[in-house]
């Protein structure tokens, strides 16, 4: 009977569902935390991203402003697009990814004007999950190398005037996504040297992420997923815990989705079965090389 099902499955729905389920993913989203601030039944959510549910436009355009994706990504018509850019897409489909990064930078060189190498090096910022290290390394580096630690939550609060808590129940995802993309330009305006403690999220944003990779220096700390869970993941959700099978299989979607975009980092260190001290000085020996010996950035 499943099989069968399975079968009969409009291939639009169940494509619609897999966008929908990598965007929730990539958010860091639960399907019922994404129900209730979009306002939806999570039944019919999660109809919709196994693929067997219909969704009515106003739906789709209530889960979008919470994902803060437009409309035609979450439903992938490809129809109402202007003849340019479906040109763009034509000569982009298939090719590698490294084909695709050559073309990335090609584009951010002619429309977003980044820093010059010598200046993006000079701001280290930390991206990846709450847990692997990010604020308690940031600091101990910002320390030794005697410049300015910034937290980019803390700015984004300072910018909107309350909590990030606050921001989200009073004025929703994308205006947190607004003040998020404020503070990190006040942080690069303000700071031609810091090192910066940047939200999990921030690579859920296109805009807000590609400002941070022309003008700063990214480095993706990770850790195993129970590692995770131990050190901070628990403060903000207390279903993440590694005796939870769901909580962990989400845990593992939310680091498969966003691991893309993570690893678009300028350099990549694991901060798993090590120590703190340990983690720092092997930190500081990583960076050596391509920080201070090249550019003398923090000398």
């Amino acid at each position: 009977m499943n099989d069968s099902s399975e079968q009969h499955k409009d291939p639009f729905l169940v494509a619609l569902g897999e966008r929908l389920t990598a965007l929730r993913s990539r958010h860091g989203l639960s399907r019922k935390i994404l129900a209730r601030r979009a306002d939806v039944s999570e039944r019919h959510l999660q109809n919709i991203e196994l693929g067997s549910g219909n969704a009515s436009i106003q739906f789709l355009r209530q889960l979008s402003q919470v994902l803060n994706c437009r409309l035609v990504e979450m439903i992938g018509d490809e129809a109402i697009s202007s003849a340019e850019s479906l040109k763009i897409r034509e000569i982009l489909r298939g090719r590698t990814e490294a084909e695709l990064a050559q073309a990335s930078a090609a584009l951010v060189e002619i429309f977003e004007k980044p820093s010059s190498e010598s200046a993006r090096r000079q701001r280290v910022a930390f991206i990846g999950l709450r847990g692997a290290g990010k604020s308690t390394l940031g600091q101990m580096l910002a320390d030794n190398w005697m410049v300015p630690f910034i937290e980019l939550e803390r700015q984004i609060e300072a910018v909107a005037g309350c909590s990030i808590p606050e921001i989200h129940a009073l004025y929703g995802s994308a205006a947190y996504r607004r003040y998020e993309y404020r503070a990190l330009e006040e942080t690069i305006r303000r700071f031609p040297r810091a090192v910066i403690a940047t939200p999990g999220s921030i690579v859920s944003d296109p805009s807000t992420f590609n400002l941070l990779l022309s003008h700063c220096y990214t480095v993706w700390l990770k850790a195993a997923p129970e590692e995770y869970v131990e050190r901070g993941l628990p403060q903000c959700d207390s279903r993440l815990r590694a005796d939870n099978h769901e909580a962990m299989k989400d845990l593992k979607n939310l680091i498969e989705s966003r691991a893309p975009f993570y690893s678009q980092a300028d350099e990549i260190f694991d901060t798993s079965d090590i120590t703190q001290e340990a983690a720092f000085m092997n930190l500081v020996d990583q960076l050596r090389g391509t920080i201070l010996s090249q550019d003398k950035a923090f000398s």
